[in-house]
């Protein structure tokens, strides 16, 4: 009971130290999956590469509920592109582990979320009541959107949520050369997929690269670009 009560007042405190992301986090809630928590941390994060110059690229969207709330953070002098299939996860791989393959095997899960499937009509709902005036949503397989895609412009913030590691390898692959010296990169699901963590640290190894990985979030990591 007593650690029941600590909690509480614990996270009653983190709410009230961080009412302006909170705001935002209940603005775009039927948007995203995000706890409340980890939605304002990755928040704060974004906020602290506001002045870096580029575009904003967000890989797995589900509803658009974090690049919405990203574009209130980074206002409205930016391109936002959401990447997506639209169509829910592809099948996981056994290189994603065991707990991704019984994710997808238990469907009645309250957390399966129809497999991650969200219609594009969604993410547009939510960028379109954000601070964004320009974004693209792109539909389609990551292998088949994210390579050579223009930008017309560098990368200052990336944020992949592709859950597996086909998905996040084909977009470290394409997209991290495209980010800014300095910029930001957050990777949603490191802590919590076996096959996300595997291709961070397979293509920074083949990469040779000194970027420090760092705790984001409960189930996400960042790192700055060097």
């Amino acid at each position: 009971m007593l650690n029941r009560i600590k909690g509480k007042l614990q996270r009653e405190r983190f709410r009230s130290k961080n009412r302006k992301y909170f705001d935002i986090y209940e603005k775009y809630s039927e948007f995203t999956m995000m706890s409340a928590e980890n939605y304002v941390l990755n928040l704060k994060i974004v906020e602290r590469f506001r002045e870096v110059k580029g575009c904003v690229v967000e890989c797995g969207v589900w509803r658009g509920g974090v690049s919405a709330g990203m574009a209130d953070i980074l206002g409205s002098d930016r391109n936002y592109f959401l990447f997506d299939s639209f169509e829910g996860l592809p099948p996981a791989q056994e290189i994603d582990g065991a707990s991704a393959l019984e994710y997808q095997r238990n469907t009645d899960s309250p957390y399966y979320f129809d497999n991650c499937k969200a219609e594009k009509e969604w993410a547009e709902k939510a960028m379109k009541k954000s601070a964004a005036r320009k974004f693209t949503a792109v539909q389609g397989w990551f292998n088949e959107t994210v390579p050579g895609y223009n930008f017309n412009e560098p990368i200052a913030i990336l944020r992949l949520d592709g859950d597996w590691y086909d998905s996040t390898m084909v977009c470290l692959e394409h997209l991290y050369p495209l980010v800014v010296k300095g910029g930001l990169i957050v990777i949603d699901d490191y802590y919590m997929w076996d096959g996300c963590a595997r291709a961070v640290h397979e293509y920074l190894g083949k990469q040779q690269s000194s970027d420090r990985i760092q705790e984001a979030y409960s189930t996400g990591c960042y790192i700055i670009k060097s």
